[in-house]
């Protein structure tokens, strides 16, 4: 049983070589000419058109966007340009679903993944150019995947932890480093105000990716964890007080567990834990019991990095409000799966990270209701946060750059814009039904595994496959795969609570992304088939 090729690839495809020269990374073409600096220069040079635009317009501000590098297939050495994020502005564009209906395709089935409701070649989340998607036509972008470990081609499925990253995303930021390096606001040479037009170019795309009204809704932080902190401090201080609930699903990571129990303890409000059922979903009954006119805040993520398990986010937040209650949604897990729409949850606060999502380590974003980000109070002072200071009296920029103080990641903001330029060129819905296929079939595979227990099982969820196996340690299950080249995680997962919801305190996990294949599946439970044979 094995999941079908889709078809309508980019560009034809040749399979990679089997087993590539130890060290080679990349299976490209020595003669390859791309210069990352050109490609670079030119999706600046894009970037700064469309700024340009938006600046003179006089109706709703078209979002100025970099188109993505052309450059060459590290395999068939063809040229390749990923498609653009479209400059139309926030509102034109079919509303995305909070998590689009699956229609799972039957692994022996030969056609296109595609939902009912979507139609070849109709766009899909973001507006622009989509193509038909296939994980072969997407594995070609990740040179590291190309790679040997132990002697064996790599199988990465550890991306619950971060995901890899695709050439377009490497190249943009060797180019910028390379030509168009300069911190932003306030410079008055060319290069300060291209990075600049760069950096706020990134803030526009996030927003259209989230569905948010406007790019001002948007704050560039270091990731998930830094946003909920800085939800915490300067939110929650302000709104928090004796005797206040803030309400958190047993199921969270514990980004959106400490940082509650921090402000909880300066402010005298309490953490109150919701209950899971047996297959890994919130207890939604119980929730509902919690919940009164003492809930302040309810955080929850949209996808869980332990079980897998997608809440009914919108449910949840639309019964939050009736109690005057705010929500903050944990995306990080959900934003690579499938289009996410901030409206249509009607989040008050939405955070993720760019490395979960094939974008760089230490840049995440977090949305805000407008209405209540312009009355949350500075986290951190100090330079790009401030616009007059003396001893006597300081006034503070506007949001978002009030609660961005000090020199923001710039290149990570450039390669942030890059990697949704590349996953908004595929059809998202085609992405999120091949995965759904992979999972089950992954599910199926690992049940022929003697003494093997999937955690969870909840009908609605991502990827993510969490285990563990009779007679083996998580570690130990991790170190023998790794010795075949399969990157799992094994440890608690920084989900502490959710584990002991089942009796434990550490198991292995295998997180799939669009790249992952069944072969790679195969590879995996024919690793764990000879675990079990030496035992």
């Amino acid at each position: 049983m094995t999941i079908p090729d889709v078809t309508g690839s980019r560009w034809p495809y040749t399979a990679p070589p089997a087993n590539p020269p130890a060290g080679d990374l990349t299976s490209a073409d020595p003669a390859d000419p791309a210069d990352p600096a050109t490609a670079l220069t030119t999706a600046l040079a894009t970037a700064l058109a469309a700024a340009s635009a938006m600046s003179t317009a006089t109706t709703a501000p078209a979002d100025p966007v970099t188109a993505a590098p052309t450059t060459t297939d590290p395999v068939s050495a063809a040229p390749v340009t990923a498609a653009p994020i479209s400059t139309a502005p926030v509102g034109t564009e079919p509303a995305a679903h909070t998590r689009s209906t699956h229609h799972p395709v039957h692994p022996t089935t030969t056609q296109p993944l595609q939902s009912a409701a979507t139609q070849p070649g109709q766009p899909t989340g973001l507006p622009g150019q989509h193509v038909a998607f296939s994980p072969e036509m997407a594995r070609r972008d990740f040179p590291i995947l190309h790679r040997t470990v132990n002697g064996h081609p790599l199988v990465w499925l550890d991306n619950g932890a971060t995901t890899q990253k695709p050439r377009q995303v490497i190249e943009t930021l060797a180019g910028f480093y390379g030509s168009a390096n300069s911190n932003i606001h306030r410079g008055a040479h060319t290069m300060a105000r291209e990075a600049t037009e760069a950096y706020e170019a990134g803030r526009a795309a996030v927003a259209r990716f989230l569905g948010a009204p406007s790019p001002d809704d948007i704050v560039f932080v270091r990731g998930t964890t830094e946003a909920i902190n800085l939800v915490a401090q300067s939110w929650g201080r302000a709104n928090l007080g004796p005797g206040d609930d803030i309400l958190v699903p047993v199921l969270e990571h514990h980004s959106n567990i400490v940082p509650w129990q921090l402000v909880a303890k300066e402010t005298r409000a309490r953490v109150v834990p919701v209950p899971l059922r047996p297959d890994g979903q919130i207890d939604f009954h119980a929730y509902a019991d919690l919940l009164s006119m003492r809930t302040r805040l309810v955080a929850v993520s949209q996808a869980s990095n332990v079980l897998g398990t997608v809440p009914p986010v919108r449910e949840m937040t639309a019964l939050a409000h009736r109690y005057g209650a705010k929500v903050l949604v944990d995306g990080a897990q959900a934003v690579a799966h499938f289009p996410v729409d901030v409206q249509d949850l009607d989040a008050d606060f939405y955070v993720f990270s760019g490395h979960k999502l094939f974008a760089p380590t230490g840049i995440g974003a977090l949305y805000v209701k407008p209405e209540i980000l312009r009355n949350m109070a500075p986290w951190q002072g100090g330079g790009n946060m401030i616009e007059s200071v003396n001893f006597t009296h300081t006034t503070y920029a506007p949001v978002p750059h009030l609660l961005e103080a000090g020199t923001g990641h710039i290149s990570g903001v450039v390669g942030l814009l890059s990697a949704l330029n590349w996953l908004t060129s595929f059809d998202r819905d085609a992405i999120a039904a091949y995965e759904t296929s992979l999972m089950a079939y992954a599910q199926q595979a690992l049940a022929t595994v003697p003494g093997l227990e999937l955690l969870g099982s909840a009908p609605d969820r991502i990827a993510v496959l969490t285990f563990t196996l009779a007679g083996h340690d998580p570690s130990t299950i991790a170190e023998w795969l790794d010795r075949d080249g399969i990157a799992i995680r094994a440890g608690h997962h920084c989900a502490q609570p959710a584990l002991a919801h089942y009796g434990l305190e550490s198991a292995a996990r295998a997180s799939l992304a669009l790249y992952n294949t069944s072969e790679e599946v195969d590879k995996l439970v024919a690793s764990l088939h000879r675990l079990q044979q030496t035992s």
